[in-house]
């Protein structure tokens, strides 16, 4: 068990991404995605240094190195910053099941910069089931009509914006690895959401919408879905993502995480009433497959 705790890890992070896209899908439709992504990751860094505070006895991560740091920073800049903000605007545009299913093309994107940066290997069993789980993905997002016959178009802006999270998010969590190497990965994420703050913080004051971030506050519905969406997300997701990355390669631990999509399905199906097709079913089976090598050898 101890020798997958890796693979695990990344189920875990799946199974927190699919709670966290459907919070902030709401909660950015009713506030909007760059308040959403503020008051998230501030709400994120509440809970990590309390956390940090219990289990290590510190409230910010002062004993991590100057490598860790820069990396560290960097990866919340490019993953949180960038990634989340085309990310969350997608959702606003074409919803969060299809924004998460272009998210699939985070593994090939996270496998090849590990290639690339870290000298990492993938085995044909890995390659095999890494092609099964987004073979099954890719069936359900080429569907050209809906359950109910109709033709299905989506906006250019919206697949483009979620094609640019995907790119974000799988540079950002390849840097997460090289920066942290075996550091706290609750730690980690710590640096990573203090630098999208501030980050954000910049892009909040550059389209002055400070106003949307004051003006979400009194919102109780809104504020509830962030914080939600932020304990399953930043602090929770993240972290748990971090550890993956320690314990498996990044391309592994991507594609298993990328089954968020097809996890997603059985609670739009009971709380927003959508239909799902024959090709929804069948592509979570192949995903499904493919996701259980990771276990197998």
């Amino acid at each position: 068990m101890e020798s997958r705790i890796g693979e695990l890890a990344a189920l875990g992070t799946a199974f927190c991404w699919t709670i966290t896209a459907l919070a902030f899908e709401t909660a950015s439709r009713k506030v909007g995605s760059v308040a959403v992504n503020f008051i998230r990751l501030v709400m994120a860094l509440v809970l990590l240094s309390v956390f940090s505070y219990f289990n290590r006895g510190l409230f910010f991560p002062t004993d991590a190195s100057v490598h860790a740091w820069y990396w560290l920073i960097l990866s919340g800049l490019v993953g949180f910053v960038i990634g989340d903000l085309f990310l969350f605007e997608a959702f606003t545009l074409i919803g969060s099941r299809l924004s998460m299913l272009i998210m699939t093309l985070v593994p090939p994107i996270t496998a090849s910069l590990g290639w690339l940066i870290m000298a990492e290997q993938l085995s044909w069993f890995n390659i095999l089931g890494m092609v099964l789980t987004i073979s099954g993905i890719t069936l359900v997002i080429f569907q050209k009509h809906s359950p109910d016959g109709k033709a299905i178009q989506y906006p250019v802006k919206g697949l483009l914006f979620a094609f640019l999270g995907a790119a974000g998010q799988a540079t950002g969590y390849v840097l997460s690895k090289y920066g942290m190497g075996d550091f706290d990965p609750f730690a980690s994420t710590q640096i990573r959401v203090m630098a999208g703050i501030l980050g954000f913080t910049v892009v909040v004051s550059f389209f002055r919408r400070w106003k949307a971030v004051f003006g979400a506050l009194p919102q109780k519905k809104p504020m509830l879905l962030m914080l939600l969406g932020a304990t399953f997300g930043p602090f929770i997701g993240v972290s748990l993502s971090l550890l993956a990355a320690q314990n498996t390669s990044t391309g592994i631990a991507a594609t298993i995480m990328a089954i968020t999509p097809i996890l997603i399905i059985p609670p739009t199906l009971i709380f927003f009433k959508q239909k799902v097709s024959w090709k929804e079913i069948v592509g979570a089976i192949i995903s499904v497959s493919g996701v259980s090598l990771f276990f197998i050898l």
